[in-house]
């Protein structure tokens, strides 16, 4: 890092640019409140690291200079190198937002963790030349819901399938698409977990901690049939010998492949459609939100665009409203 004549700091690592003054002066007259008397051993360092970076990340220079020199300084105490490459590696970042977890409220120990993790991309590019890694997710990509003509060959193929089969079928395509269940809440379900007070009130399912849970109407009678005959038992593969397995559900549909030309059947599609389902028929989104166990309603909207718009007449109606 280098100096001007009239105080404007320019980075040593490649493609910097000089710093204004105001920023300069700031990076140079930085000090950490009680800074211990490895500060001027380390502080050469951290001054270089945000007068490289400060042009390159969204944050305030005060605050990159506070967060870097708390890495560099919890380093040096841990014995460390005295290297920003080590300081700024991964698992070292996370090693030391985590040590002041005790300190920070929770928010605070993620946002450290973000300045630190930008501050150090933006030194890869500014030192090497290397990109900004990549996002390491997945995009949003949900399940395509069955069309309506899929869904009843689906239960048409699953209803004329023989003994413990057609018990498994019809589990599974009833507690998805008539209960939205997780993978993990249908293999967990039991008969005595559906409940009916008496003939024409909703099937209910007991065994779900969330916002109460009712089937789908077009699916409640082949649920309580399921529900008595199992009895304490899993409605769902009631012979196995483990509550749970990651291949649970997708074992027994690679075995079992419908005829026909009919798709595979697939719990996340079955969940999809019963999401969608309700959005045609205008149910409340928060209503969805907290009976499918997502965190808001902002979660619907990657299935907006499956929801036929309103014809004229409705739009009315609902915008009319109810005569006073």
């Amino acid at each position: 890092m280098d100096q001007s004549p009239d105080g404007c700091l320019t980075s040593r690592y490649s493609w910097s640019v000089v710093l204004d003054p105001d920023t300069s002066a700031k990076i140079t007259r930085y000090r950490p409140r009680e800074a211990p008397p490895t500060w001027e051993d380390v502080a050469p360092l951290v001054r270089s690291v945000v007068a490289a970076t400060v042009t390159a990340v969204p944050y305030d220079v005060e605050r990159l200079l506070h967060a870097v020199a708390g890495l560099a300084l919890w380093a040096e105490a841990n014995g460390l190198p005295r290297d920003p490459d080590s300081w700024l590696r991964g698992e070292v970042i996370d090693a030391f937002v985590l040590s002041r977890a005790g300190v920070l409220a929770p928010t605070s120990v993620q946002t450290y963790r973000t300045w630190l993790r930008r501050v150090r991309d933006a030194l890869a590019w500014t030192d090497r030349g290397e990109p900004v890694p990549p996002k390491l997710h997945a995009p949003a990509n949900p399940h395509e819901p069955y069309s309506s003509q899929e869904l009843a060959g689906l239960r048409h193929w699953a209803s004329h399938l023989r003994g413990q089969q057609r018990t498994d079928a019809l589990a599974l395509m009833g507690l998805g698409a008539g209960f939205r269940l997780m993978p993990r809440e249908l293999a967990a379900t039991r008969g005595r977990d559906l409940r009916r007070p008496r003939a024409g009130h909703p099937l209910i399912h007991a065994g779900i901690r969330r916002t109460p849970v009712a089937a789908r109407a077009q699916w409640e009678e082949e649920l309580a049939e399921l529900a008595e005959l199992a009895g304490g038992n899993y409605l769902f593969r009631p012979r196995r010998t483990t509550p749970y397995a990651k291949n649970l559900i997708g074992s027994w549909s690679l075995l079992h492949q419908p005829s026909s030309g009919l798709p595979p059947l697939s719990v996340g599609r079955l969940r999809a459609g019963w999401i969608v389902e309700l959005m045609c028929d205008r149910i409340d989104h928060d209503l969805i939100a907290k009976a499918a166990g997502r965190a808001s309603a902002a979660s619907l909207a990657r299935y907006q665009h499956l929801v036929p718009p309103l014809d004229d007449a409705t739009a009315i109606r609902l915008l009319r409203g109810r005569p006073a």
